[in-house]
């Protein structure tokens, strides 16, 4: 980067509370925080907003997500796959926002002695990829199943008899309490299962990324992203299910009445009634409890629902489906194409190397990142959405049982406690229980009530892209998925070229395209996106694939070239641009964009506000 050390970011510690958010602090662990103990250390770290799997205000609770797997991937790349690329990663929160920093090395000799030890260990995995990711998909499953049979019992009256006379000797609070520590530490497991692969499938697709930087100059990383497209994911499957159960629907005659739907349930309840539409229900059904546990956002928030859990996004998508086999549509994904033009390019740049080393480097190098590819993308629908849906229902049953116990006022409030205190507050229930007696139920429910209104305020504050100086060299592993470029960072910085109409990020999938903007600030405003509208919004997540069938083109605040969305938009043949850092506070509604994939711009024709 061609930056001076001396040019910075806020230092974290200097960055002052929104308005009605002092005290935000209490509501997470100290460990999270930044703070004068650690305060020379931290001030020279890089560190950027994770927008991208964390875009909205950290609820307290919802941080036992990223401790799980902060710690996780931390451990990989500095214990299990000592990285070369960097010591090791952390992660702080500011004003409710998570921050991402990479811990450099202190010499490059660390560095050094590092890149050994890596590549033995990592070669291990790439020889035996294929049964070690067989066997990761056997462990996850596993634990996914675990999981569900996880009893969060009921605290009764008075014990059932056969308690005393079956000699249990175990009482329902314990069993309470030995749920909530189960769940928690199934979920800190499943993550580290997480990371046992996804750094080595990063990594891989570096190995490619740089070789082609190095051989081909110029080349475009929207062109490196090409070498690998065309993979079969599960990350599509739950919508090719609702494609396929939407040509059901027509091919038994009750498209009509699934495209008309506004309640799915009720319409669900009739068609079982009807003898053709009881065989589409039970396909539904099974396509529901298979496929639809897909979160409609990054699955790591508990407000975040599962298809399975609100029908209302997959049936706007399902009934839009049936729109257009009724109109003589296809809904075929373009993966012929995508095919052709992978090979094609594959063909071409190899065509330009000059010696059959450098061709021997280039093949076993896309093959390594081609076999990886799939795993980048499938871990992310074993964990954060099917794992993940069961562990937020399993969660919500403990609240259930800590407002029955009158700890709580209502459901939800137990997201606003972290996961210490809800271990408190449960205990609290389960004595109170024990023992007939009081609990403090006071205390807890005006904790929550002033943790409300701090959640709120934070909600007002925009965060800092990034803190800390600016750094010689991103390098990691993250740049490709957060977008994190020498580029983006000038723009983060506010050195733009002065053009007020244009935005910059990163071209994700190639294209042109005009059309007026939708922005989506929530997955809940999704059936709102209509055909041929630009999407634009912080950050997609793979239940948002249906909307991908439809829209002109997607624009989003972070992201890279390797992110899920750019993966998905690549596929659905539809042009992004993506990392823009603030599209959604540039662009409204109803204006009128053209998106160039390709170039990774975003001109503003005209202003619905000036219309």
């Amino acid at each position: 980067m061609r930056t001076a050390v001396e040019r910075r970011f806020p230092s974290p510690l200097a960055v002052p509370a929104p308005a009605g958010a002092e005290g935000w602090e209490d509501l997470y662990p100290p460990y999270l925080l930044f703070s004068e103990e650690n305060a020379a250390w931290e001030n020279g770290l890089f560190w950027y907003w994770d927008g991208l799997h964390r875009p909205d205000v950290e609820y307290p609770f919802d941080t036992i997500m990223h401790e799980a797997y902060m710690m996780s991937v931390s451990a990989s790349l500095s214990k299990l796959f000592p990285s070369p690329a960097g010591k090791g990663a952390t992660s702080r929160i500011l004003n409710g926002r998570l921050y991402l920093a990479d811990v450099p090395f202190d010499s490059d000799a660390e560095a050094e002695a590092r890149a050994p030890l890596f590549a033995r260990r990592a070669g291990h995995y790439f020889e035996h990829w294929a049964e070690l990711s067989d066997n990761w998909v056997r462990k996850v499953t596993e634990l996914t199943a675990e999981l569900e049979a996880i009893e969060v019992p009921e605290l009764p009256e008075l014990e059932d008899e056969a308690v005393v006379l079956q000699g249990h000797g175990i009482n329902s609070g314990y069993r309470l309490l030995a749920a909530y520590a189960h769940l928690v530490d199934n979920l800190f497991r499943v993550y580290q299962y997480h990371f046992e692969m996804l750094p080595l499938g990063y990594f891989a697709q570096i190995n490619l990324r740089e070789f082609c930087l190095q051989a081909f100059p110029g080349i475009s990383e929207q062109a490196i992203s090409d070498l690998t497209a065309g993979v079969e994911l599960m990350q599509f499957r739950p919508d090719e299910e609702l494609k396929r159960l939407a040509a059901r629907a027509v091919e038994l005659g009750i498209g009509r009445q699934v495209r008309i739907s506004e309640d799915p349930e009720a319409t669900l309840a009739e068609l079982g009634g009807l003898p053709q539409g009881r065989e589409w229900v039970a396909e539904f059904e099974s396509a529901r409890d298979t496929w639809f546990s897909v979160s409609m956002g990054t699955g790591l928030f508990h407000h975040e629902r599962a298809w399975s859990d609100d029908l209302s996004v997959p049936w706007t998508a399902l009934a839009g489906y049936v729109t257009r086999i009724d109109r003589g549509e296809t809904l075929a994904r373009p993966r012929e194409e995508l095919l052709e033009r992978r090979d094609r390019m594959t063909a071409e740049y190899r065509a330009l190397l000059a010696s059959d080393a450098q061709r021997a480097t280039f093949d076993d190098s896309l093959a390594l990142a081609r076999l990886v590819g799939p795993h980048l993308q499938d871990h992310n629908f074993y964990i954060e959405h099917r794992h993940h849906s069961v562990f937020w229902n399993k969660m919500r049953a403990v609240a259930d049982r800590i407002v029955g116990a009158g700890v709580l006022a209502e459901r939800d409030d137990l997201f606003y406690l972290n996961r210490w205190e809800v271990g408190q507050a449960l205990y609290d229930a389960v004595y109170g229980w024990a023992s007939s007696g009081s609990t403090r139920h006071a205390h807890w429910q005006a904790t929550i009530e002033r943790r409300k209104a701090i959640v709120t305020a934070l909600r007002s504050w925009i965060p800092e892209p990034a803190l800390g100086p600016v750094p010689d060299d991103l390098g990691g592993l993250v740049g490709p998925q957060f977008g994190i470029t020498p580029e983006a960072v000038e723009r983060w910085l506010g050195e733009d070229d002065g053009r007020p109409d244009e935005l910059r990020g990163v071209p994700a999938s190639p294209g042109r395209v005009e059309g007026r903007v939708r922005i989506v600030l929530s997955p809940a405003q999704i059936p709102e996106v209509g055909t041929g509208e630009i999407l634009v919004c912080p950050a997609t997540a793979p239940a948002w694939a249906p909307v991908f069938a439809h829209v002109g083109a997607v624009v989003s605040d972070v992201g890279g070239t390797m992110s899920h969305a750019a993966i998905l938009c690549r596929e659905y043949g539809i042009p992004a641009v993506l990392g823009t850092g603030h599209a959604t506070r540039r662009v409204a509604t109803g204006d009128l964009v053209r998106v160039d994939g390709a170039a990774g711009t975003v001109t503003i024709l005209d202003r619905a506000s000036a219309a």
